[in-house]
């Protein structure tokens, strides 16, 4: 059974498990890997009126299971998810032993997007985003950039290259060089967060 231990050890070795859709895991080690540069990101142009709108309330970590279930909802034309119930589960506990994070935007206080992701010394690992309302997802993700500017962390990792993370920028280098930024970014020592409502940001 996958375990919150064996979730951290993966990770720091950089692998990270998905499930066939008979709900066997598998762990996988991309090359090259698909990183998004956090110093370098901006909103597209065409996101930044919705970002100054304020359209959506965002939070941290207010419904870390709320944001794991709508991602385990297949999306569009999909009928499988890699989420299984054994890696939702590992996932939780993961959260509970805070290594693991959610950004949730928020419409009239009910949940219509967000994300989530592994949180080990200054690296953020994304795993998956959802959404019920058009944009809401892109905009949890700008205010989670923000989040990792404010606590200087230094890797962001989103796994696969492919159209959902390109548009927020994410490139591809090889995986000799993402190991190497993933050890020095693990180093980094983890003090406590800012406290982010996103209130004063």
């Amino acid at each position: 059974m996958l375990t919150a231990e064996d979730l951290v050890n993966g990770y720091c070795n950089g692998i990270f498990p998905m499930a066939d859709p008979d709900g066997t895991i598998y762990w996988y080690s991309p090359d090259p890997r698909a990183i998004i540069p956090i110093e370098t990101y901006k909103p597209s142009k065409s996101l930044r009126p919705t970002i100054n709108q304020n359209q959506f309330e965002i939070r941290i970590n207010s419904d870390f299971e709320g944001v794991i279930n709508g991602c385990t909802l297949a999306r569009g034309n999909e009928t499988e998810t890699w989420i299984s119930e054994e890696i939702k589960k590992a996932y939780i506990d993961l959260y509970k032993m805070k290594f693991a994070m959610s950004v949730e935007a928020y419409f009239e206080n009910n949940l219509v997007g967000g994300l989530y992701g592994v949180v080990i010394g200054k690296v953020f690992f994304g795993e998956s985003m959802f959404h019920t309302k058009p944009n809401a997802s892109k905009v949890a993700f700008h205010y989670l950039m923000k989040y990792l500017k404010i606590n200087n962390f230094k890797l962001l990792d989103s796994q696969f290259i492919n159209d959902n993370v390109k548009r927020f920028g994410a490139i591809e280098i090889p995986k000799v060089a993402y190991i190497s930024k993933l050890k020095k970014a693990l180093n980094v020592k983890h003090e406590d967060m800012v406290e982010a409502t996103f209130e004063n940001i």
